[in-house]
Formats: structure tokens, C-alpha cells, sequence
């Protein structure tokens, strides 16, 4: 054949090596949850992606075939083809005993590079540019080459099989998504600029519902203004002014003895008729939904859908009342400052790019988000930051004590009554990887 011929077969075989890497990247890499996209609006070739992925073996037999053969073939023709007109140039510099190597040398060469470059990289390359897009495109004469190598795809598979029960490995595809690979998928949206960076942070949030307890969003024990049986008047009205808040607890004389709660609408309709609202009874008196501190935020979901209730009271495990929440309360930790009130108090402030003041109740979640921590030590023993600086330093902590994690330096500013009111958190210029702290030496 003449060298025009050998060339012309050459590109053949090289564009159909190039096409069955094309489509074995595609098919591989192409994402099931965009395949089912295109199949429910109607796309026929989508579904048979999914189909020849759920059993893809008698494909990778049929596209190792060809490539195989191909590669094998394109070799041979490549090889004699080119290293005579290699040797006759080869020759006008050097005549010897290797002469004849050199020629087979840049032959081989000259085949192998087009065959990695037009067959091999450059349709890998673009399959994975839009691996779905190609991989429907490709579909229908695929499957007419599968059906080509049947016969022979059959034997191979059957001692592929074979071989894999033999050494019991297990050949089921995994298509489980975790969660994990939903934050990566959200992490590689939110850098491609399809999630806007507030939509990221809520989208992380609601996951965090899983994970977050009861305590990290309650109102706790401290904070509660609940109501009495024998309540004065005045005190009740003194109450609904000086709080703005929807529901009260009523308790016979301890927060620990619930009985109920009362709304604060059915106490102003008893206002706006004249009668008298120290009278606390059955009738402005509401059966309380009781938790246990236990429960995740997502679990107490599930509570108040079932129950209807918007209103919890959170107990621990010695039966004594450790806070309340409510729906909005979930609702805050997920949206945030979109939704708190604007005369509500800070948790945390920013004073610079480098500090913090943060009120000890925070939660752990909210503050890891603030600072851009991934992760604290034994973070399953508190909850708030406050209690993260009495697992660090062992102690009730006091004014000027500090404990330095990840690059940061946590000092407390401000205690009352043994409560760690506000702390002053510092970005450090070196970041110790373990936490270390330091006491007031008057402590």
C-alpha cells in the first residue's frame, strides 16, 4: 500500500480508538441524577444510559475489545508503514548497524504519540467536559457495537465473573449520596456562583438540624419568665409589657412544677372584656408539649408537626426545667439574622477583622460559623461557648482567663454569679493546632 493508504487506515483506526474512549468516559461519568432529569422530560437515550450503567459489563468488554484491537492493529500498520521512509532518512546521516533500530525507534514513536494524543487524551478530556451530553449522544450506535462483540464480550465476561466470585470481590455499583457528597456538590455550587453565599449558609443549616440538640436553640432556664397560679394582676401586666413574647409557662411555684402555658392573645382578649387575669384556669391554661433535652432539632420537628404545637418545655434527666424553644427558635437557627429580631441583642459582634466579643450562650454551631472553625475538641460534652471554656479549663472560669484553639485566643471578659456573660474572642497571627489554656493567676 502506498504511504497516502497506510496514513488514511491509520486515522481511521485512530478515530475509532478516540471514539470508544469518547464514550467509555462518558458513560462512566455521567451523573444519574442529570440522566433522570433527561429521561422524565421525555429523552428515550437518557434512559438507556441508566439502563447500560446498571449493567455496564458487556460494554467495558466490547470497548476493550476495540480499543485492544485497534491499538494492536494501528501498531502493526503504523510500524510498517512509516519505518521505511524513517530509515531512508535516517540513512543520509547515519549509515550502520542501527540504522534499522532507529528507524523502528521514531516509528513506534510517531504511532504511539498520535494514538495517545487523538485517541487516548485529548476525547477523555472532552468527555468529561459534559459527560451526560455526549453520552446520549453516543448511546444508539454503542449499543450497535455491543451487539457486535456479543459473542466475544460474553467469554471475556464469563472469566472476569469467575475470576471475581474466586477472589469474592464485589462488583455492585454504589450509588448511595451522603451526606458528604451533598456538601460538595453545595460547596462546588456556592464557588461556581449558583448559590449566592446566603443560600449556602442555609442550605447548611437545615442539615445541621440533625446534628444540633435541643439546648444549642432553646431559651434557657435563666431567661424564662413563666407565671404563677396566685400571680398578682400587676405582676402579670408588668410581665406582658416588659416581654414581648407570644407564650408564658405557668408553673404552681416553681419553674420545675409546670402546669401549662398560656397564650399571650387569650390574656389580652380577657383585658380588651373587662375581667380579671390573674384568674389563671382551664380555659387560658394550654397543655405544654414536654421534651427531653436529648432530642435533636430535626427530631423536635417531627414533635411539633405531630403535635401541632409550636411550643415546647425541655427537661433533663432529673426531671427539672432546663428551657424552653419554640418554632421560631428553629426557624432563627436556619435563617439566621434574617430573621431575628432587630432589637433582639447580639450574640455575636464584630469589632474587626481580627476580634469578637461573643455572649457565652452561644451556640458552639452559630460560633463555628462566625470564625470559620471546622471543628472543636469533644464537642459531644457542651454545648454553648461558655461551656466550651469550662471543658477546657476544668473550672468556673473567671475574668482574664483564656484558652488559645485553632488560631484563636478565647478570653473571658465578663462573669455574673458564676454565668461567663461575655467573652473576647482574638484571631492570633500563628494558629497552635491543639488547645492550651491560661488562668488568672488571682483565680
Amino acid at each position: 500500500m502506498s504511504l497516502f493508504q497506510n496514513i488514511l487506515i491509520i486515522a481511521v483506526l485512530i478515530a475509532g480508538a478516540g471514539f470508544l474512549s469518547l464514550t467509555e468516559i462518558a458513560l462512566a461519568g455521567a451523573r444519574k441524577v442529570k440522566l433522570k432529569i433527561l429521561a422524565e422530560s421525555g429523552d428515550e437515550r437518557a434512559q438507556k444510559v441508566l439502563d447500560l450503567q446498571q449493567n455496564s459489563a458487556d460494554f467495558f468488554a466490547a470497548s476493550q475489545i476495540g480499543l485492544n484491537a485497534v491499538a494492536i492493529l494501528g501498531g502493526i500498520l503504523g510500524e510498517g508503514a512509516f519505518r521505511p521512509y524513517f530509515f531512508e532518512f535516517v540513512s543520509r546521516f547515519y549509515v550502520g548497524p542501527w540504522a534499522e533500530t532507529i528507524s523502528f525507534a521514531l516509528s513506534f514513536t510517531l504511532v504511539t504519540s498520535l494514538f495517545i494524543l487523538f485517541a487516548d487524551l485529548m476525547p477523555k478530556r472532552m468527555a468529561m467536559i459534559a459527560p451526560e451530553k455526549i453520552a446520549v449522544a453516543v448511546i444508539n450506535p454503542i449499543q450497535v457495537f455491543i451487539v457486535i462483540c456479543k459473542p466475544l464480550a460474553w467469554f471475556i465476561n464469563a472469566v472476569a465473573n469467575l475470576l471475581f466470585r474466586l477472589f469474592k470481590v464485589n462488583t455492585t455499583r454504589e450509588d448511595n449520596i451522603t451526606f458528604d457528597d451533598i456538601s460538595a456538590v453545595m460547596d462546588a455550587g456556592a464557588q461556581a456562583g449558583v448559590l449566592q453565599k446566603q443560600e449556602h449558609h442555609f442550605i447548611e443549616n437545615v442539615f445541621e438540624l440533625e446534628e444540633r440538640n435541643v439546648p444549642s436553640s432553646m431559651t434557657p432556664r435563666e431567661n424564662v419568665v413563666f407565671f404563677t397560679l396566685k400571680e398578682p394582676e400587676e405582676s402579670i401586666r408588668q410581665k406582658l409589657a416588659e416581654y414581648p413574647y407570644s407564650k408564658f409557662l405557668v408553673c404552681n411555684e416553681t419553674i420545675d412544677q409546670v402546669i401549662g402555658y398560656v397564650d399571650a392573645k387569650d390574656i389580652l382578649v380577657r383585658i380588651l372584656n373587662n375581667q380579671k387575669i390573674n384568674q389563671l384556669n382551664e380555659s387560658t391554661i394550654r397543655t405544654v408539649l414536654s421534651i427531653p433535652d436529648t432530642l435533636t432539632l430535626s427530631e423536635l420537628l417531627d414533635r411539633f408537626r405531630s403535635s401541632k404545637e409550636k411550643f415546647a418545655v425541655v427537661f433533663n434527666e432529673y426531671a427539672l426545667v432546663v428551657g424552653v424553644i419554640t418554632l421560631s427558635d428553629i426557624m432563627i437557627t436556619v435563617m439566621g439574622d434574617w430573621v431575628t429580631p432587630m432589637d433582639e441583642e447580639q450574640q455575636i459582634i464584630k469589632r474587626d477583622n481580627n476580634s469578637w466579643l461573643i455572649d457565652g450562650s452561644t451556640p458552639i454551631e452559630d460560633m463555628k460559623h462566625a470564625l470559620e472553625i471546622d471543628e472543636m475538641p469533644d464537642e459531644e460534652n457542651y454545648e454553648t461557648l461558655a461551656g466550651f471554656m469550662m471543658y477546657q479549663l476544668r473550672k468556673i472560669p473567671k475574668p482574664a482567663d483564656t484558652v488559645i484553639f485553632g488560631g484563636y485566643k478565647f478570653e473571658v471578659v465578663d462573669v455574673d454569679h458564676f454565668k461567663i456573660d461575655q467573652l473576647l474572642v482574638t484571631r492570633l497571627l500563628e494558629r497552635p493546632e491543639l488547645p492550651t489554656s491560661e488562668e488568672n493567676p488571682s483565680s
